[in-house]
């Protein structure tokens, strides 16, 4: 008899620890493992008898705002690892056309949020923003507004000079052959606006309505003349404007006592020593200088003051002797 009681207090003990291991197993299996991400925090859960998402979000008092963004949606029916992530919203400002508008938006791309703060955005116009794809909270969203105008103008082809030898001209002289001409052409100059504000202004594109006509300029290649009988051997002829002086008791540039033959010169432009022939003048050497003697000028010494006020202000050719 007690053999027989043992075994049937065995059974019933195995029974028990079955059906505790099935309810056990039961539990374990109809729990599902849920992970919620929100506000930057991750909470891994075990969810029994909970069967949306919406149900989780309230079993962890999680309150989504208006723009918030849950997903999976809150009537989504749990599954077993599945991750519920909450987006909050948070403000943009977007600014345009003299208006600042501030949305709030969980993150989406930049083009939806100018959109959604009632802009739009034009095929030229520019977004000054943070650099990224989609939006970040506190951003600021600025749209330039682009647009373009074009109009034409002339604009004036100046000529440039030609150089010819002339075998009948000295050397340092030169004459014009033929004037030149400016050309003209038609730019078409288009403006870029940024903001009704212009930031940029080229040519894109020319067209020529008038050549040019380029100046032609004979340049002399005599370095030999005759004058008086003789042969005048030169560097170059220059054409000056020759004045007169006489003694005034002062000795000249050079230290010389002044006398016909000497002549007053710039420096820079006729250096001191320098011989040369003065036409209606004859043979000089540049002796002295002046303060009113500059450039292309000389003053010729002459014996009296009649003498100089005869020779008055003159226009003559002037050879720089070798």
């Amino acid at each position: 008899m007690g053999i027989v009681w043992s075994k049937q207090r065995t059974y019933q003990t195995a029974g028990v620890l079955a059906v505790v291991l099935l309810v056990v197993s039961m539990f374990f299996a109809l729990q599902k493992p849920v992970s919620l991400e929100v506000d930057g925090k991750v909470l891994n859960q075990r969810l029994f008898f909970t069967n949306t998402v919406g149900e989780v979000l309230t079993r962890n008092n999680v309150t989504l705002g208006d723009k918030d963004v849950v997903q999976p949606g809150v009537d989504t029916r749990i599954s077993r690892n599945m991750t519920i992530t909450v987006t909050r919203c948070f403000p943009v400002t977007v600014i345009a056309d003299g208006q600042t508008k501030q949305i709030y938006t969980t993150p989406v791309p930049i083009k939806e949020a100018i959109v959604a703060a009632g802009f739009e955005l034009g095929a030229s116009d520019l977004v000054k923003t943070v650099p990224g794809e989609l939006t970040v909270p506190d951003q600021n969203i600025e749209i330039i507004r682009v647009s373009q105008k074009s109009f034409e103008e002339q604009q004036p082809l100046p000529y440039t000079e030609e150089q010819t030898l002339d075998n009948s001209l000295e050397r340092g002289l030169s004459k014009t052959i033929r004037n030149g001409q400016n050309g003209m052409a038609v730019n078409t100059v288009a403006i870029t606006y940024h903001n009704n504000v212009e930031v940029k202004r080229e040519i894109v594109a020319s067209k020529p309505v008038k050549e040019p006509v380029n100046k032609v300029i004979a340049m002399g290649t005599i370095t030999s003349v005759s004058r008086g009988g003789q042969r005048l051997d030169f560097k170059e002829a220059k054409i000056m404007t020759v004045s007169a002086y006489t003694y005034t008791g002062h000795n000249t540039a050079t230290g010389e006592a002044p006398e016909v033959g000497m002549v007053a010169v710039d420096p820079g432009v006729i250096p001191l020593g320098t011989r040369m022939y003065i036409e209606g003048y004859g043979y000089a050497v540049a002796s002295d200088t002046g303060g009113a003697i500059k450039g292309d000028r000389l003053d010729v010494f002459l014996e009296s003051e009649n003498q100089c006020v005869n020779w008055g202000m003159r226009t003559n050719k002037v050879y720089i002797l070798r």
